[in-house]
């Protein structure tokens, strides 16, 4: 766990490291990452949006092997197939995996959390979850258990992942070499990481409150 803390707020150098140790296999690598991140239900902690963006970024420099076009649409289809993997395990085993020790790693808030945040927003919510860490990886398997229709959960997956995998890839391509960010990038991670979080921060903090009043 001290590692992952570790790769992820300076996700750049390890990055860099990787991409220099394997070569070309460094997209399969990365593609994998966000492939369970988003499509294995017990591993929302794995880095998302960070890893994006730090990837664009060293798409940029001009001696780099990294191509931002090659990324841009790697993590467009791997998080795509993702979300409709993961709707599919909810779909086929969702229930009994939660009474699994694997479904210990899910915790019963969490899940209500999703549930809650897909009632305020509807539909859309779907395509609001895969900007915010650890409720992205829950959406389709909540959804799923909810027997959501799939064909209409894959329109809106497909408009999110997509728009997800665009802003996070260029904005790390356009800005993440500019001297401020580079000399700031493990602040400005800890930012991106902060404001995706911050919703389900002060969903769960109402949730605590309301209890504490009844």
């Amino acid at each position: 766990m001290q590692f992952l803390i570790d790769f992820i707020l300076h996700i750049d150098v390890h990055l860099a490291n990787l991409v220099n140790s394997f070569g070309l296999w460094s997209y399969a690598l990365m593609f994998l990452i966000i492939l369970i991140e988003t499509g294995v239900v017990v591993l929302p902690f794995l880095p998302g949006d960070s890893l994006l963006f730090a990837a664009g970024a060293l798409s940029a420099n001009a001696n780099n092997i990294l191509d931002a076009w090659i990324l841009w649409i790697g993590f467009f289809i791997v998080s795509l197939i993702g979300d409709s993997l993961n709707y599919f395990i909810g779909r086929t085993i969702g229930q009994k995996l939660l009474n699994t020790k694997i479904g210990h790693f899910i915790k019963p808030e969490q899940i209500k959390e999703t549930e809650k945040f897909y009632e305020k927003h509807g539909a859309i919510a779907i395509i609001l979850a895969r900007y915010m860490p650890i409720i992205r990886t829950l959406a389709p398997f909540v959804a799923a258990t909810s027997n959501f229709p799939y064909l209409r959960f894959f329109k809106y997956s497909l408009i999110g992942t997509f728009s997800w995998a665009s802003i996070a890839v260029w904005a790390g391509y356009f800005f993440g070499n500019i001297p401020f960010v580079r000399k700031h990038f493990t602040m400005i991670i800890l930012a991106i990481i902060v404001v995706t979080i911050l919703p389900a921060i002060i969903g769960f903090i109402k949730t605590r409150t309301k209890k504490t009043k009844n």
